[in-house]
């Protein structure tokens, strides 16, 4: 009889230890493109701790984006660095994210130094189970987990190519990848910057003209003036034009005026044979 009275307080007493466990839960969230990569990671975070609760696993920069942007920030983040649709880096250019990441990667110790320095755990791949223990611990041990990282800088220094290869671009409610290869040309209308692609289509973009010119490769793209930044392969036709300034008929075509600007033709007619810089 005594075991009777005292066991319906027992599983009180658990479910409400469940309840308060489950409120409690640490919420981490998984960007990374291999599916089995993200599913084994997922497992061994829940093997480790199981009050620890995976709420997404994501694998692209655009499904990230979106994510973030109708979610509350988890309480931390694994995130690899490469993603199917470009460095995961991207991400940090449309979001600004005030969460601990541990990253997955596969670079070298000079790279690897970087994270060091920047107080940002890192596991190398493949992962080991010790190693994902030791990066939760080292966040469960920080006595200010919401710290504020620049991420950003870490971006630019880890960067393997100098110049970017892709960015996002936003029409309603859709994120799009774009190759800057694919891009005829750059231009600004009414303080919004445009790209007009190879195969006609303009679309809005983020980054000012002045941070494109600092995300393309000079050797395919060149500022023409305050408006413009073209594409090499988008030059149809040139003309002389008065003041040693030069006039470009572009393709796809545009119905702007795209002068090279007088203190710009000498430069420009250097890079035209190769010779980017000034």
């Amino acid at each position: 009889m005594p075991s009777l009275g005292t066991h319906p307080r027992k599983t009180s007493e658990n479910t409400n230890d469940k309840r308060i466990s489950k409120h409690l839960s640490m919420k981490v969230l998984i960007i990374e493109d291999e599916t089995a990569a993200a599913r084994r990671l997922a497992k061994l975070i829940t093997e480790i701790d199981p009050n620890i609760e995976v709420v997404e696993q994501l694998d692209s920069i655009e499904g990230s984006v979106l994510w973030f942007e109708q979610h509350p920030m988890p309480d931390l983040i694994f995130m690899d660095i490469h993603l199917a649709d470009g460095s995961s880096f991207e991400i940090f250019n449309h979001l600004k994210i005030e969460k601990p990441i541990v990253f997955t990667t596969a670079y070298d110790e000079y790279a690897l130094q970087a994270f060091k320095v920047n107080a940002i755990d890192y596991l190398l791949k493949p992962l080991k189970k010790t190693e994902l223990e030791q990066a939760i611990a080292k966040y469960k041990s920080l006595q200010k987990p919401t710290v504020e990282m620049n991420y950003q800088a870490l971006a630019n220094t880890l960067q393997t190519d100098k110049y970017n290869t892709r960015f996002l671009i936003r029409f309603g409610q859709n994120i799009k990848v774009v190759e800057f290869r694919d891009a005829a040309y750059f231009y600004t209308e009414d303080k919004i910057t445009f790209i007009v692609t190879k195969e006609g289509k303009r679309y809005p973009v983020e980054p000012s003209l002045e941070k494109l010119d600092e995300m393309a490769d000079p050797r395919a793209f060149f500022r023409i003036n305050r408006q413009f930044i073209v594409n090499i392969e988008s030059i149809k036709e040139m003309y002389a034009y008065s003041k040693s300034r030069v006039k470009l008929k572009l393709d796809p075509p545009t119905d702007k005026e795209t002068i090279v600007s007088t203190e710009r033709s000498p430069v420009f007619k250097k890079w035209l044979v190769g010779k980017e810089g000034e």
